[in-house]
């Protein structure tokens, strides 16, 4: 059986963190989201996949290759324009040979309920339940036939959802042929699942785990749920004086100083300096080639590689791209006065703590302090004691 893994969308309502990444390559436990779901899949018995590719499709074929690494094997195809989801399928008409798994790229689903999905009569839709149903498709079952399929419904008929996980056969490229563009000039894949529902031949597969990567904060969740199961393990140096408790990984190269103080579950990359007296709390990710240094403190937070955090500085609840730059100081407050839910950019996070999202290449002076709920686009420069807040736009300096 093929796997299809849909991975040609940028994520806009990822920015700024795929300014200079695809949405399905961005880091959880410090491998990319799509590569969870991967090794997912392949832990079910799958592989053969297809890839369907479009924006930043460079960094997915050099870091996946042909799959051999994986013990798999991968195949590309190209969705040049994005005209929807109906299309992304139908880019992978030519490589599938029977029936075949067709999941978002950017979701995390268990071995086990991908084993089972792949039994299921085709076609099939995953379904999962939440307390948000009008965020997504709304589906109605009835005997483990669905019903009906709304898209974002401000009065749900139930709270559950399409989790963007399909069996479906080959026939269901003759149904994309008759979709036509949406008011929204997108081919959508929910018109072809409407016509099989009014068939009666739509199957529903409620997961017993799923998670969807919607926003930059709900990677933090996705996060901890990758570290949950975390074995601890050290290809790098630690000196005598640092303490440990729950799962850490140290990768190769890394150098943990006197004095750190690390709490799990928690990984730290390759070739990373942290500390001495370093204090790194629980659900936190360092990429490769950071610095984390005296007296800095990181909280559960995903720090993307070639970071420095080097001195008195405080991050909490945050997610913080490549290659920036924290002058000693600098901090990141991550819950409001009120405890209300902080909201960025207008958007509820329905998180009482949540800190920043910071783009790639970020340079603060000494002494910058961070309000929670900041967006920062990339590039960005901010001046000695600065005070952030708000949404800030790529390659702005402030002074």
């Amino acid at each position: 059986m093929e796997c299809v893994v849909l991975a040609a969308g940028e994520g806009k309502r990822m920015r700024p963190l795929t300014a200079k990444r695809p949405k399905v390559m961005l880091p959880l436990a410090n491998k990319p989201m799509m590569e969870h779901l991967v090794l997912a899949a392949r832990g079910a018995g799958i592989t053969d996949f297809i890839f369907v590719v479009g924006y930043g499709e460079r960094e997915i074929r050099r870091y996946f290759g042909d799959g051999a690494a994986w013990g798999i094997h991968v195949k590309y195809t190209p969705q040049r324009q994005q005209l929807g989801t109906a299309d992304a399928v139908r880019a992978a008409r030519d490589l599938v040979t029977g029936k075949f798994l067709v999941l978002n790229g950017d979701m995390i689903l268990t071995t086990e309920d991908l084993a089972s999905l792949s039994r299921q009569p085709a076609p099939c839709m995953g379904t999962s339940t939440t307390h948000h149903p009008q965020d997504y498709g709304v589906v109605v079952c009835e005997n483990n036939l669905i019903v009906s399929l709304e898209e974002k419904s401000q009065k749900p008929k139930s709270t559950t959802i399409n989790a963007g996980a399909y069996l479906f056969s080959p026939d269901i490229f003759d149904r994309i042929d008759r979709v036509r563009p949406s008011s929204r000039g997108e081919l959508e894949l929910t018109d072809a699942l409407l016509e099989l529902i009014a068939a009666k031949k739509m199957h529903a597969y409620p997961l017993s785990s799923w998670m969807d990567v919607g926003h930059p904060w709900d990677m933090l969740d996705a996060n901890t749920t990758m570290m949950e199961s975390l074995a601890s393990g050290s290809e790098g140096t630690i000196e005598d004086g640092v303490f440990q408790s729950g799962a850490v990984v140290v990768g190769e190269g890394s150098v943990i100083k006197s004095g750190t103080y690390i709490e799990g579950p928690c990984i730290i990359g390759k070739n990373c300096r942290i500390g001495p007296h370093a204090y790194i709390r629980g659900a936190t990710s360092i990429g490769d080639d950071c610095h984390i240094g005296h007296s800095a403190e990181i909280k559960n937070s995903i720090v993307m590689s070639g970071t420095r955090i080097p001195h008195f500085n405080y991050i909490g609840d945050s997610i913080i791209g490549s290659d920036c730059n924290f002058g000693a100081g600098t901090k990141i407050a991550n819950l409001r006065h009120d405890h209300k839910t902080v909201r960025v950019c207008g958007k509820d996070t329905r998180r009482k703590k949540f800190g920043a999202v910071v783009g790639d290449g970020v340079q603060f002076g000494i002494n910058c302090s961070v309000n929670v709920g900041t967006m920062i686009g990339s590039d960005t420069r901010f001046g000695p004691n600065s005070y952030i807040e708000g949404c800030i736009g790529d390659k702005t300096i402030i002074r």
